[in-house]
């Protein structure tokens, strides 16, 4: 509900496409700088306290921006510090949560747990926004911040409530910090699937995850759907993922790098698409589309790296698949609010999808192994 709330709040304030963009970047601009250092956390210490810890600290940001709003003090600085502190925290969080799953179900459930995961998210997803839409419209942005902020309650319950699991914590090393860091960098350039997976994660993240961006623009200035249907454009997408993530757990051979590569092309397609239709029927069902093969993608390639990844690395090399996902994100949503200020958002759109679609294919050719060679493949 507050990713719809704070864009949206955002525009109100600015009625800048370059300013929602820039508040987006900085996000996940401290994930970008500083990624590695949560791996070294994740590697070192007990990832459930860890992440009860990051759970609490989310709750400022999100308690600030709902007492700013309800005595109407809010200001685009504030809702940019907001961001930032969000995003320091996420430094932490996202590498810890990622290498988390495997030791909940260890390396042969990893596929269909991180697909279990995306499901029980993206069912949040799907109502979420479409929530938020109705609440913005009757009650205002302040809600949304104020429930964000309460949730995160019931996720540090259900971590205390996670018991007996095993702990991959590495033993104090005398390396430097800045050694461990070279250790998972060097790693994940010499892997062969790993550092293809981290460069089309990236470039998709930088090209065609922008949808923070630029779909409060299309339900805004091009299908002129205001907030309930952006929260309805945002809740298509949503459910795409949640099917696409229920259904992957049927598909035989499901971590295929080939399949994976079909999933990518077909991702870049379904936004293509999009950036052509101006029929507001016909952008939901292609966004439920670009969700379902968004989920597959991601997800194939989560689980191909984490598989490849030694139990003593998989902090760091999560952080740096952390930073190609979710760092990237400053990049990619200041390049694509400057396009939409310069151009218009389809344009942006258009233009992201194309560059993701010849990337993956130019990863393909150059690389072949990152789509045909599988961790069981080789020693990983």
């Amino acid at each position: 509900m507050q990713s719809i709330a704070q864009p949206w709040l955002v525009l109100q304030l600015t009625h800048s496409a370059f300013l929602v963009g820039l508040v987006l970047a900085m996000q996940n601009l401290p994930l970008l700088v500083a990624g590695p250092f949560g791996g070294l956390v994740a590697d070192r210490f007990p990832k459930r306290r860890v992440l009860q810890l990051t759970q609490a600290a989310f709750m400022v940001p999100a308690l600030f921006l709902f007492v700013m709003t309800s005595i109407h003090a809010v200001s685009y600085p504030l809702v940019l510090a907001s961001a930032l502190a969000w995003g320091v925290i996420q430094v932490i969080d996202m590498p810890t949560r990622q290498a988390f799953a495997i030791e909940m179900v260890g390396r042969d459930d990893l596929m269909n747990a991180i697909a279990l995961n995306s499901s029980i998210w993206n069912s949040a997803a799907v109502v979420g926004p479409a929530a938020a839409g109705v609440l913005i419209a009757m009650l205002g942005v302040p809600v949304c911040f104020l429930l964000n902020g309460i949730s995160y309650l019931a996720v540090i319950g259900a971590l205390a409530f996670m018991t007996n699991l095993p702990s991959l914590v590495v033993k104090p090393e005398r390396q430097r910090m800045s050694s461990r860091m070279v250790e998972g960098a060097r790693y994940v350039r010499r892997d062969p699937i790993v550092l293809s997976m981290l460069l089309a994660a990236g470039v998709f993240s930088l090209f065609a995850m922008n949808r923070l961006t630029l779909i409060p623009l299309f339900a805004d200035r091009v299908l002129h759907a205001g907030a309930i249907g952006f929260g309805l454009m945002m809740a298509a997408q949503g459910l795409g993922a949640l099917t696409g993530a229920l259904t992957l757990a049927f598909v035989p051979n499901q971590a295929s790098g080939r399949r994976q590569f079909r999933v990518g092309l077909g991702w870049a397609v379904c936004l293509v698409a999009l950036s052509l239709s101006r029929y507001f029927p016909v952008s939901l069902l292609l966004l439920y589309l670009a969700g379902i093969t968004q989920m597959w993608f991601l997800t194939i390639a989560n689980t191909r790296v984490q598989r490849a990844t030694p139990d003593r690395l998989r902090g760091r090399v999560m952080a740096f698949y952390a930073q190609a996902v979710m760092g990237m994100g400053p990049l990619g949503a200041a390049q694509a609010g400057a396009i939409a200020s310069l151009l218009d958002p389809p344009a942006a759109m258009l233009i992201g999808a194309v560059a993701a679609g010849i990337v993956l294919v130019a990863i393909r050719l150059l690389r072949p192994a990152a789509f045909t060679l599988e961790p069981a493949d080789y020693a990983g």
